[in-house]
């Protein structure tokens, strides 16, 4: 599995830097959209939804994106209520992965809840990344990226070393808070190598430190928020996809936390949006 899951990243880490750097705002955004795509017709299946509906929500989401575009790129303003109102969302989703189980029967009651979930995840996920892009740039986009992979390694080698205390139990019984801090631990090192590669002015280096710390953080919150949809739904996975990684929606859950998060932090922080 362990080998699986180094040769999928050494295929895709290379192709999303390049497709970051190489891509115009328009074709990156039209790139990610199809990730979002693909992992919503994932978290379809979370929903409970079959056949035909499930491709309905796939397409649904496509539109939703397509609609959204031309707002995203001309108006700094429509980016930046997209981003409140997914971190909105994501104090929700905190005292709800907090809550659980108490809550699920509110979850498992009927298809639409689980629905509208997965589009409040994704959908102001592909807002934050394409407004990234277009108004800080894609400096910004990779450091977010290195963040939640470095995140992911950190977490996985600290927890396998030193993990003792759950994390969430009740949600992920893989994760522990010595993973946590691993994960914590390497965002400090891309943010110290990022804050000299992008010149971030002295005066902003604290703020822009914490920024990655939190940013790391709510990462794990996107993660246990997919952990929590997954369990109701009894799979391991979101889907085959990817080898050793299981679905799309499994690699980015951590993103789209992540993501509204790191974006408004530094358009509050360069002035950018």
């Amino acid at each position: 599995m362990l080998r699986q899951r180094i040769l999928t990243a050494v295929v895709l880490a290379p192709l999303a830097i390049w497709g970051t750097l190489a891509l115009d705002a328009a074709l990156f955004a039209a790139i990610v959209g199809a990730i979002v795509v693909l992992a919503a017709w994932e978290w379809g299946r979370l929903a409970g939804l079959t056949g035909p509906l499930r491709g309905a929500y796939a397409a649904l989401a496509g539109l939703l994106l397509v609609a959204l575009y031309p707002a995203l790129s001309g108006f700094a303003s429509a980016r930046f209520a997209l981003i409140v109102l997914a971190l909105i969302w994501w104090c929700a989703a905190f005292v709800w992965v907090l809550r659980f189980p108490a809550n699920a029967e509110f979850w498992t009651r009927g298809r639409l809840a689980p629905a509208v979930a997965g589009l409040l995840v994704l959908i102001p996920a592909w807002a934050a990344l394409v407004g990234l892009r277009i108004g800080a740039g894609p400096g910004f986009v990779l450091v977010l990226m290195f963040l939640v992979w470095g995140a992911d390694v950190g977490a996985f080698f600290a927890g396998r070393r030193w993990g003792r205390h759950k994390l969430a139990p009740r949600v992920s019984p893989g994760k522990t808070w010595e993973g946590l801090f691993g994960a914590l631990g390497t965002a400090v090192v891309v943010a110290l190598v990022a804050g000299e590669l992008l010149r971030i002015p002295g005066s902003r280096w604290a703020v822009f430190l914490g920024l990655c710390l939190v940013t790391v953080a709510t990462s794990v919150l996107g993660d246990l928020m997919e952990s929590m949809f997954k369990r109701l739904a009894h799979v391991k996975d979101s889907s085959g996809l990817l080898p050793g990684h299981g679905g799309v929606l499994d690699r980015i859950d951590s993103v789209t936390a992540a993501a509204p998060m790191f974006a408004l932090g530094i358009a509050l922080l360069g002035g950018h949006s």
